[in-house]
């Protein structure tokens, strides 16, 4: 089935894109508003006839430069005295008397954004003829087929074609088009993976790869010769290759099936492969899984709501086990959305169980699994809170916060509730939190329970917790699996109790005056009276030792003592 996308009138997107820059401009603000459009047409043709008449640029080339610099040109008309009747010959006039910057036309033209143009601009140079080897380049590729405002692309990513002599680009073009490409398919080729125009041995196996899949699978037979169509295609091609993917993985996929690259988009590809890698597992299970039948690309994995219980249950779980992660998880279950089902499956520690389940066929009963009614699974204490939330005072800023915690696998139940109280922040600032945490080597079903233990871990900054981490790994040589005991250790304040007290203990230990090594929960987390109480048990003089060291955090020079 050949693929036939609808494309709207490029000529239409041309014109609203067009009157879009054209009324946004800030140099064209001295021209009445409606006289701009037809201001910017004459000043296209004006300097389309420079650049042909006066500069000998070929017509074609002079008009691609003049239709696709409109940023650039602008500059050019705000320069002109505008009078309705006379812009047209006095722009003329200005273009001959005043040159302006080839470069800047050209390069803009081709579609390098005027905000990076400084950094392509030659230097000291003004005129295409003072270098007009890249011009050449240009007019050789755009006699090829690649559309003139695309070439940026290329020259962005591989300068060096730009370099080459016109005749050079032709041989490598020629000798890619004797591999039995089209010229579409080249030019998408070339867009995507502008490497390939080097002409060097390194791109020789990727020219192959791309051979065995657009020529060995026949893709030029189901996709019609649109280079848009092609790009899009070599897209697809690209996001595996980015992926890691090995190159017998990519080339036995398109061999089950093309459709996976004809019938899906980009973004649908990149939403599933991106939902899958959630569950924490490698891209090369990720791609056995969509190998494993394309229907898996038509799931609604989205909006959905399920019951966690009632989809362990239709996985096949066992009534003992699922027992056990109950009590063990009980703020993860409830409802949730599929969108979320990776970190719901994470925060469980089942996320490896279910993954190999879809990937061994478990698929389609997460297709057959059905759509929940609002009655299953619900939490009235959940119901009433979520009430509430609604007519607050802050409800967007509250339920933002909830949907963070559904988003790492907290469930539609009073504890999540119970959780959303104590953490403070906006979901974007708990997010990056819980990440650094990630990043930083705590498991993630630890970490959920860690959360839903002590919550105020969530509303301290990145920097303090990353210290807090160092510390308990680094001095106190313990390991990330000692929060499972104490998950309130980060929790408390690391200059003004957790390093003092430690050390303090440490102190005692190293000289004799206490035989007895305490846990580091009972180290820190005994109240400050307590904590006195006990060193003055181990030593009458210990309490003033430590208020007047350690209270003026002046630790660092006590361990010399």
């Amino acid at each position: 089935m050949l693929l036939r996308r609808t494309i709207p009138s490029l000529r239409s997107h041309a014109t609203v894109r067009h009157h879009s820059i054209t009324n946004n401009l800030k140099s064209l603000s001295k021209i009445p508003h409606k006289y701009r459009a037809k201001a910017v047409q004459q000043a296209q043709e004006a300097l389309t006839d420079y650049l042909h008449t006066v500069k000998t640029v070929p017509y074609t080339f002079a008009e691609n430069i003049s239709k696709n610099s409109i940023v650039s040109l602008s500059t050019v008309i705000s320069k002109v005295k505008f009078s309705a009747p006379g812009f047209s010959k006095s722009l003329q006039k200005f273009l001959r008397y005043h040159p302006v910057n080839e470069f800047e036309l050209f390069f803009e033209s081709i579609g390098i954004d005027v905000s990076e143009l400084d950094s392509f601009l030659p230097a000291r140079k003004f005129f295409l003829s003072e270098d007009r080897n890249s011009f050449n380049v240009a007019c050789a590729l755009y006699g090829f087929g690649v559309p003139w405002n695309k070439l940026g692309i290329l020259y962005k990513e591989v300068k060096t074609v730009f370099d080459k002599e016109p005749n050079e680009i032709n041989e490598i073009w020629s000798k890619y088009m004797e591999y039995g490409f089209t010229s579409s398919s080249l030019v998408g080729i070339c867009l995507v993976f502008p490497r390939v125009l080097n002409g060097d041995r390194e791109v020789d196996e990727l020219v192959n790869d791309l051979k065995r899949v657009v020529i060995g699978f026949d893709l030029i037979s189901d996709v019609d010769g649109e280079v848009d169509t092609w790009i899009d295609l070599c897209r697809k091609i690209r996001l595996f290759y980015n992926l890691g993917c090995k190159k017998h993985d990519i080339f036995d996929m398109i061999g089950r099936s093309k459709a996976i690259l004809v019938d899906y988009s980009e973004v649908v590809l990149s939403e599933k492969i991106e939902y899958f890698c959630r569950f924490d597992v490698t891209v090369d299970e990720v791609i056995s899984l969509l190998l494993s039948g394309l229907d898996i690309f038509n799931f609604e994995l989205r909006n959905q709501v399920f019951c966690v219980m009632g989809l362990l249950r239709h996985f096949g779980i066992d009534e003992q086990h699922l027992n056990v992660i109950t009590e063990k998880y009980p703020y993860v279950f409830g409802k949730n959305r599929l969108a979320n089902l990776p970190h719901v499956m994470r925060a469980l520690s089942l996320n490896q169980w279910f993954f190999d389940n879809l990937k061994n066929g478990g698929h389609r009963l997460l297709e057959s699994y059905p759509i929940i009614n609002s009655n299953q699974d619900y939490d009235k204490d959940f119901a009433e809170s979520l009430v509430r939330i609604q007519s607050s005072r802050v409800p967007i800023h509250t339920l933002s916060k909830l949907q963070f915690l559904h988003s790492i696998g907290f469930g539609e139940n009073g504890l999540t509730i119970k959780v959303l109280k104590h953490v403070h922040g906006t979901s974007s600032q708990l997010n990056k939190r819980f990440y650094c945490l990630i990043r930083n080597g705590i498991e993630f079903s630890k970490l959920c329970k860690i959360i839903s233990l002590s919550p105020k871990v969530l509303n301290q900054q990145m920097e303090i917790l990353e210290k807090k981490l160092k510390f308990l790994c680094n001095e106190i040589d313990s390991s990330l699996d000692y929060l499972d005991v104490f998950p309130a250790y980060l929790c408390f304040d690391l200059e003004k109790r957790i390093k003092p007290r430690y050390r303090f203990h440490s102190w005692l230990i190293e000289t004799g005056l206490c035989e007895t090594e305490y846990s580091l929960a009972s180290i820190i987390a005994t109240s400050e009276r307590s904590f006195i109480a006990r060193i003055y048990r181990i030593h009458p003089a210990a309490p003033k030792k430590y208020l007047e060291i350690f209270m003026r955090q002046d630790y660092d020079s006590f361990q010399e003592t």
